[in-house]
């Protein structure tokens, strides 16, 4: 199965992710992430969406999306053509004796500790996803009390296919 990224932008009206949503929903697609955003022109949002599926459902799913009435432009977000990013904020269980280790392994990884409690850490990171994974698997070996994922988000590179509306 392969993976696709893309970049939708759509009207910032009410109901556009609930049919964006129900489109998948009613053909029976997954969805492995979805981020939702306003963008500099407040009447639309940046909607991208991550699907998997072979070449041919992978194919339908962007034609559909793109007789969608409230999407005004869609595009596939390519690996080394574009940039994606995922935000991930994550409590570890961190006692004095462990809490030095974990704050030098989120140091590696530039990630920031925004919230210190007595037995715990609360770690910011964004980074693409193999880096988000390499550093939750580090985390793994202490206990992670709760973790929260925004889901891929990203821009293709350079303006050369930039939509002005």
């Amino acid at each position: 199965m392969k993976r696709r990224v893309l970049s939708m932008l759509v009207d910032n009206t009410s109901g556009v992710l609930s049919r964006v949503s129900g489109l998948f929903s009613r053909r029976g697609y997954n969805i492995d992430s979805l981020t939702v955003g306003e963008t500099a022109d407040p009447r639309y949002s940046r909607m991208t969406v991550v699907v998997r599926g072979d070449e041919l459902i992978l194919d339908q799913i962007t034609k559909q999306l793109a007789k969608l009435i409230d999407v005004v432009d869609i595009k596939t977000l390519q690996d080394g053509e574009s940039v994606t990013r995922e935000l991930i904020l994550v409590k570890v269980r961190a006692d004095a004796e462990h809490r030095q280790d974990i704050v030098s392994t989120a140091g590696i990884f530039r990630a920031n500790i925004v919230d210190v409690g007595v037995d715990s850490l609360t770690i910011e990171m964004t980074g693409n996803q193999s880096k988000i994974e390499a550093f939750i698997g580090l985390l793994m070996g202490y206990e992670i009390l709760e973790l929260a994922r925004t889901g891929i988000t990203g821009l293709s590179r350079g303006a050369d296919d930039v939509r002005y509306l």
